[in-house]
């Protein structure tokens, strides 16, 4: 059974920082492209960052270009994204994804297999 959990949302200001985790089982962690996503009430789900099977290659949405960083450790099955200088706007449910192999349209939620069940973050002005 695959399983993603989530790790880390919370209650921040504006200008602080969050490290979100996701802690993956049931698949094989290293064959897979990991992404972050987010949903705000109201909107759709938007691409955040990915990273590659063994992390060579990362890819960040434009409005988190800069104060976000996704990294990944193949021997803990574990991705995480850190995040700082937080704006209310990054306020949002954070989903961890998982898809098979490849590096295109990773900004695309349809092309991943797996999804977590969600992190809350807040980020208050």
């Amino acid at each position: 059974q695959v399983q993603l959990v989530e790790s880390g949302g919370g209650l921040v200001q504006a200008g602080g920082s969050l490290r979100l985790s996701c802690a993956a089982s049931g698949i094989i962690f290293s064959g897979h492209t990991m992404g972050w996503f987010r949903q705000a009430p109201g909107k759709e789900r938007e691409f955040v960052a990915a990273i590659s099977t063994v992390g060579a290659a990362t890819a960040y949405a434009d409005s988190v270009k800069g104060r976000f960083t996704i990294s990944r450790d193949n021997t803990e099955n574990l991705v995480v994204l850190q995040m700082s200088s937080l704006k209310p706007e990054d306020t949002a449910v954070y989903y961890c994804a998982a898809r098979r192999g490849a590096w295109y349209d990773n900004n695309k939620p349809a092309v991943y297999h797996y999804w977590g069940q969600g992190t809350r973050v807040t980020v208050s002005s």
